[in-house]
């Protein structure tokens, strides 16, 4: 029996790898395709809106639909869902202004959500703060100002730079994710934190590091508390240095060298590290210590699976 709403989150405590699918644009978001995506191979569905249409009507029925649909062969009320947001991560103000796609993306109920083009410390922090909401203290810094002193007049001020600030996600879209998670109102809003920051939280938080600058960056980013893992993309990252055909494993020298950085700081900072695999590769990159796996590869994850002895059921 299930042990937690988030699947994904379940597995990654357990040290086993989550195998996603989902398209980066163009997924067809209706309550009939939610219900018919219940019955996934996947242990995670991306949902791609960097790219693909920034659809929330579209969304809420799709999550309704998978709630219909369920629950999972492994007792889960629906896959998890990570969606892939529109913003990109350069700097803190960018994040902070786009806030706002956050709180309609995770009023949706979906279980995550996926930050691109991640480039600082800074852009990474202010989006793990605007997806928590402020009675969450795990990780705030204890010297700002309590909401007393800030009805006195004091200024929230910054937090160091080791330490969130207080979140920002404010109430009013816990009665339409609610219902998605099976939960109270109340509880959804306890529970919706992330982890592993939270040890009880259920939203699993990841960087996409695919520019030259976030690759330079990927220690500290990789150290804000809140993320649950991160990928270097090769993607965006190929045509930074020049190539419009997607570089791909085996990796030039300077893409290699990216990939290892990054892979080293989730390593250092305890979080997953998410890479691209094939039925060819899966069994090294496991054994390397990639934990969430793209390919949209149902053959690979039963390889993977079965290297890693998995008993969750699919």
């Amino acid at each position: 029996m299930a042990t937690r709403i988030n699947r994904a989150i379940e597995l990654l405590r357990q040290d086993q790898a989550i195998y996603y699918d989902g398209p980066h644009s163009g997924h067809v978001l209706t309550f009939a395709q939610g219900q018919q995506d219940a019955g996934t191979w996947a242990d995670y569905i991306n949902v791609g809106m960097e790219h693909g249409a920034f659809d929330m009507t579209g969304l809420a029925e799709y999550m309704r639909g998978l709630a219909a649909g369920g629950p999972t062969r492994s007792g889960h009320r629906t896959p998890a869902v990570i969606v892939e947001a529109p913003v990109n991560g350069t700097d803190d103000a960018n994040v902070r202004f786009n806030a706002w796609q956050f709180r309609q993306i995770l009023g949706r109920g979906v279980h995550g959500i996926l930050l691109c083009q991640a480039e600082t410390a800074d852009a990474v922090r202010a989006f793990v703060e605007a997806c928590r909401y402020p009675h969450h203290l795990a990780g705030v810094d204890p010297a700002l100002p309590s909401p007393e002193a800030r009805l006195g007049g004091a200024v929230r001020g910054r937090a160091a730079d080791a330490m969130l600030g207080i979140g920002t996600r404010g109430r009013g879209s816990e009665s339409t994710a609610a219902p998605v998670w099976g939960v109270s109102a109340e509880d959804y809003m306890n529970r919706c934190d992330p982890w592993p920051l939270n040890p009880d939280g259920e939203l699993l938080l990841g960087v996409k590091l695919e520019s030259p600058e976030g690759i330079a960056q990927a220690d500290a980013i990789c150290a804000v508390p809140g993320l649950g893992f991160a990928e270097m993309g090769p993607g965006d990252l190929s045509l930074s240095l020049g190539s419009v055909t997607l570089l791909r494993d085996p990796y030039p020298p300077v893409m290699q060298a990216a990939r290892d950085k990054v892979l080293a700081a989730c390593r250092r900072n305890g979080i997953a590290f998410l890479e691209g695999c094939t039925e060819a590769n899966i069994r090294s990159r496991l054994d390397e210590g990639v934990r969430v796996i793209a390919g949209h590869s149902e053959a690979m994850a039963r390889i993977g699976r079965a290297h890693q002895g998995r008993s969750m059921p699919v």
